[in-house]
């Protein structure tokens, strides 16, 4: 069976617009994201309609709280979207850079330049600022853009685009840099992953279900994105209520977030003063926890004592709850008689995303960083910073959890490659 026609079309005018992206000056290009900017702003009120149908399905639907907070916007919300352009604008320039440059015995000079990567296809789910994000992001590296967001949010996302269509157009550059497409069919998804003549990179930003189903299914090169099974490790030298307040911080400021911990590990040699402190902190912040039995055991000896006490929000973990990326108010326990069973059981369930230590040991600081595989390690602060504006990046394109060409945070620098070029005068081989 081909490909289907529509899809080519906007391949082919994709590819086109990539072209011309990549000779833009710093000027034209800043100039187009003011133009967004202010788009947005004076287009506020189609967006809020546009998601209020959007909310009033998944609603129907029955999504979770989580999730609807990442699908609503409210007037705040679009201003701080608009404001984050700001520090896409701010940030210096990638294209044409030039990394390196030396001459070789035979007299050629052979430089290496940084170029945008050409078309960058994102799939991704309930979030609307990810289409502005994404669409701001790659145009500024010069890179035209194809989303493909969730049916739960395509009334906010067709909004956005149309508005960032427009605000290019009235500045002279080509619309079809950001494109989206308006089939959210899961049929029209697999032909998006096989479109290897015209998008050159693939970015599925979501669930774990969500990124491997591109990973299977994609004949473009993929780099994998946002699953946050982090974990918090409690070292036996740890200041307790430093432990308390980042613990609640990772967990509850926003746990529908990937930076957000899922597990918390602590050493056995304190786990019997430590667990009531911050499960007493956790049921307070409505936050249900499940226990190996050692920390059940604790927690149930200690809670007889105490009151205000939630005993349905406490459990046993199962096996599984240890490899769950929750998103929700939920999280995992599990004590451990050292660091080194702790970095196995992180290396173990850990999706490379986020991991933190909380210790005053500098010894098992250093132990902790060199030994965990993640693409952020923390000592003694929150996985929360795991983001592209708290990493100095601006906005980001997602979190990558693998290794090969942008691991962390990505901002405008890893929507770039590289080429050389050579300088000769004559030369042959």
């Amino acid at each position: 069976m081909g490909q289907n026609e529509d899809l080519i079309s906007i391949g082919k005018n994709l590819k086109e617009a990539s072209y011309k992206l990549m000779n833009l000056s710093t000027i034209e290009k800043e100039a187009g994201l003011k133009g967004i900017q202010m788009a947005l702003l004076k287009e506020k009120d189609s967006i809020l309609a546009a998601n209020s149908l959007d909310v009033q399905n998944a609603q129907k639907n029955g999504m979770s709280e989580s999730m609807l907070d990442r699908l609503t916007l409210t007037k705040k919300r679009i201003e701080q979207m608009a404001e984050s352009i700001n520090d896409v604008i701010a940030f210096p320039d990638p294209i044409g850079e030039v990394l390196g440059m030396w001459k070789r015995p035979n007299g050629l000079q052979i430089g290496k330049r940084r170029v945008p990567l050409g078309v960058v296809g994102i799939i991704y789910e309930a979030r609307p600022n990810v289409t502005l994000d994404s669409a701001v992001l790659c145009f500024k590296a010069g890179n035209a853009v194809l989303l493909r967001g969730g049916s739960e949010a395509i009334h906010s996302n067709v909004a956005i685009v149309k508005i960032i269509r427009g605000a290019l157009k009235e500045a002279g550059l080509p619309e079809d840099a950001v494109t989206i497409l308006e089939d959210t069919s899961r049929e029209m998804a697999l032909e998006m992953m096989k479109l290897h003549s015209y998008i050159d990179v693939l970015i599925p930003r979501g669930g774990a279900g969500l990124i491997q189903t591109v990973v299977k299914n994609a004949s473009i090169p993929v780099i994998e994105t946002g699953v946050g099974n982090c974990h918090v490790f409690v070292d036996e030298s740890a200041d307790f209520k430093m432990a308390q307040d980042i613990i609640i911080n990772a967990k509850t400021s926003r746990p529908s977030v990937c930076n957000s911990i899922e597990n918390i590990l602590i050493h056995a040699s304190i786990a019997r003063r430590f667990i009531p402190l911050i499960f007493e902190s956790l049921l307070k912040n409505h936050v249900e926890i499940r226990c190996c039995p050692a920390s059940l055991k604790i927690w149930e000896e200690a809670s007889t004592s105490q009151s205000g006490v939630y005993p349905e929000k406490v459990g046993e973990a199962k096996e599984e709850d240890y490899y769950t990326e929750f998103n929700d108010l939920k999280i995992a326990v599990k004590i451990h008689k050292g660091i080194g069973e702790a970095i196995a059981h992180i290396n173990q369930y850990g999706s490379r995303h986020s991991e933190a230590i909380i210790t005053e040991n500098h010894q098992a600081s250093q132990r902790f960083l060199n030994e965990i595989d993640a693409a952020a390690v923390y000592i003694n602060a929150s996985t929360r910073f795991t983001d592209g504006s708290e990493f100095g990046f601006g906005a980001e394109i997602g979190i990558s959890t693998q290794k090969l060409h942008a691991r962390g945070p990505m901002g405008i620098n890893e929507l770039t490659s590289y080429k050389y070029i050579v300088y000769g005068n004559g030369q042959i081989r």
